[in-house]
């Protein structure tokens, strides 16, 4: 079981923030390409991309900020908003560190977050604002008797 979905099971609050990193290829983003069907040739031509006064082919902006679903994920966030700012592209072979935290957390488990991307030279590539529902008690106990029962990933 991850940190990640102990610290959803105990109870989650206002300040408490989680890191992830993860290092970007260019596989996933032709898979990503597939899926989303987004064929932009930014993400396809080293030409195009240099035209548009980039090194190289860049990862698609949502596969990277795709990151906070992670986090997400294992809390059990049930999100109502997502607001990107893309700053800086990522290339293939980028690591991004994610770092997601709480902001607000109302009585009935509403909540705010904001997440920070950076790349492996510590420059922010992504801002991200999100709205949401973290788990009450009774998703807690859903959660937590998954956890004992090994049920944490659709394979199991």
């Amino acid at each position: 079981m991850s940190d990640i979905r102990k610290r959803a099971i105990a109870g989650l609050k206002a300040g408490d923030s989680f890191t992830l990193a993860r290092t970007f290829t260019e596989d996933e983003t032709l898979s990503f390409g597939e899926i989303s069907r987004d064929q932009n040739p930014v993400h396809y031509s080293d030409e195009f991309a240099q035209a548009k006064n980039l090194q190289g082919k860049i990862c698609h902006g949502l596969l990277v900020g795709g990151m906070i679903t992670e986090v997400g994920g294992q809390i059990g966030w049930l999100a109502s908003g997502m607001n990107f700012r893309f700053r800086r592209p990522v290339y293939f072979g980028d690591t991004i560190t994610c770092v997601f935290t709480i902001t607000e957390v109302d009585e009935r488990n509403r909540a705010r977050a904001e997440a920070i991307l950076s790349n492996q030279h510590g420059e922010p590539v992504i801002e991200a604002w999100l709205t949401g529902v973290l788990p009450g008690p009774r998703e807690q106990e859903v959660l937590s008797a998954m956890v004992s029962e090994q049920k944490t990933t659709p394979a199991s």
